[in-house]
């Protein structure tokens, strides 16, 4: 599969940058861990306003459809540090969370859960903070 282009908030970077470097100190299997800081030592870093709005970023809100069952779940990429929210929350720090973080809407993802390898299509972005002028969060 051909490298595909990651952007990262100047802001996100930052603190995904430290959490990270405590993750990876504190897991025993840090395997996607690793695969995230892979991604991110790729990644166009942008100001929030430049992030393309089909990217998803952090505390978007996305919709994805397994391609082989048709299943779909929808959940909000999260910091693990933030608030408790509910299972609609996706840890970045997760295999999920790492697989996803700047894929756009129409890409299909390869996501190894549990002993198998799902195909997630990333089918609509419902909410993206940066091209909803939401540059805080």
């Amino acid at each position: 599969m051909a490298a595909r282009n990651i952007y990262i908030t100047v802001q996100d970077m930052n603190r995904l940058g430290r959490m990270l470097t405590k993750a990876v100190a504190a897991a025993e299997n840090d395997e996607h861990l690793h695969q995230l800081e892979q991604e991110l030592d790729r990644a166009k870093i942008v100001r929030s306003q430049e992030v393309p709005a089909d990217v998803v970023t952090m505390n978007s809100k996305i919709r994805v459809r397994d391609v082989d069952t048709g299943e779909e779940q929808v959940f909000t990429l999260v910091f693990p540090d933030g608030p408790e929210g509910g299972p609609d929350q996706v840890s970045v720090l997760s295999p999920l969370g790492t697989a996803v973080l700047g894929f756009r809407v129409g890409d299909t993802l390869r996501w190894k859960a549990d002993d198998k390898v799902v195909n997630l299509k990333v089918e609509e972005l419902l909410y993206q903070p940066e091209a909803a002028g939401d540059y805080h969060l």
